[in-house]
């Protein structure tokens, strides 16, 4: 899991990941967000392996997630937004 650095702190957001109520700092992205609540982002459709994200900058199509109403996202590259509902299929 990550851990944040002690910077200045920032306002405070509010998502949902897998049902269960987390906290981000705006600014965040879906990428960072999640990786500071659970140790994997998702699981591979091949194997089912744990995946956190691989490039960062949205080339490699591995940090696609979920929200709760089906729409795709790159969570690497998409920030973090008050209200997100977010599906990881990750297993806890």
């Amino acid at each position: 899991m990550l851990h944040r650095l002690p910077l200045a702190p920032r306002v405070e957001v509010e998502f949902v990941l897998d049902g269960k109520p987390c906290v981000a700092q705006r600014g965040d992205t879906v990428l960072t967000a999640i990786l500071t609540q659970a140790e994997q982002l998702r699981v591979s459709e091949a194997g089912g392996a744990p995946r956190a994200g691989f490039c960062l900058m949205g080339a490699c199509q591995d940090c696609w997630v979920t929200t709760e109403d089906g729409q795709r996202l790159r969570a690497c590259t998409t920030l973090i937004d008050g209200g997100m509902r977010l599906v990881s299929g990750a297993r806890r």
